[in-house]
């Protein structure tokens, strides 16, 4: 008569876990932080690294009247850029950093009553100055979203379009804020980056408030985007164009 005792089975990868009898196991390598802080940083930054770009201070709600400026459309061709992006009635739009609404209201004609407006900001002056104009004008396609440093607040796979008028340049989080922008966007949805151009010393802009093509693709390189199109069209920016992945699922 065989006495039963019971069997203890592990799986092949909790094996391999298992350093083996008088075999020592290797330390592994430390994580590397997704951001990093340097003493030594631009005075206009924040001191706050992300894959190897200073993160930018943000421009505070003190200064909305200069996003209004009248001079900004002979500076910066803001009709140019709202032409390019190819809006559709019936659309639905996200602009990030919406500020005073300058893009925001301006989108809001083009997609018409059928389509939507999201305008995000962190700030909540920045959204009285929005929710101020949607009540004065009887605006009723525009939404104002309080967004976090984190998470732009926006219902998932609902955005055709998303815009980033100069100002992703200072997320504190660019990473969390990317992910929840493509979990935001339908398959398809397109992104659209409009980033002082870096690469030319000409424009009159602050070193840390300008990006690079190839910051801007390298960074999107980590979410499920594709660059389609660069358009250097504007004086001062670039506009810069990618498209949310579909799911092969």
């Amino acid at each position: 008569m065989f006495t039963r005792f019971p069997i203890l089975v592990l799986s092949g990868c909790l094996l391999s876990a298992v350093p083996a009898i008088g075999q020592e196991e290797k330390p592994r390598a430390p994580i590397k932080p997704r951001y990093e802080y340097r003493p030594d940083h631009d005075p206009n930054g924040t001191g706050k690294f992300y894959m190897n770009r200073e993160i930018a201070l943000v421009m505070g709600h003190e200064a909305a009247g200069w996003l209004e400026r009248p001079e900004r459309e002979k500076e910066e061709r803001p009709s140019k850029l709202i032409q390019a992006l190819k809006i559709q009635p019936g659309q639905t739009i996200a602009d990030i950093g919406a500020g005073s609404g300058y893009f925001a209201f301006r989108i809001a004609k083009l997609v018409g009553p059928k389509g939507k407006v999201y305008a995000v900001d962190i700030q909540p002056e920045m959204l009285a100055i929005i929710k101020k104009r949607i009540k004065a004008d009887n605006v009723t396609n525009v939404v104002p979203v309080q967004g976090t440093a984190t998470d732009p607040k926006l219902p998932a796979n609902t955005i055709d379009l998303i815009l980033l008028v100069d100002c992703y340049h200072e997320f504190s989080h660019p990473y969390e804020m990317a992910v929840g922008m493509v979990k935001a966007l339908k398959p398809g949805g397109r992104i659209v980056f409009v980033e002082y151009r870096k690469e030319d010393p000409r424009v009159p802009i602050k070193l840390v408030h300008k990006m690079s093509q190839a910051q801007v693709k390298r960074e999107m390189s980590l979410h499920p985007l594709k660059w389609i199109e660069t358009l250097d069209i504007l004086p001062w920016q670039h506009i810069i164009i990618f498209e949310k992945v579909q799911s092969k699922d």
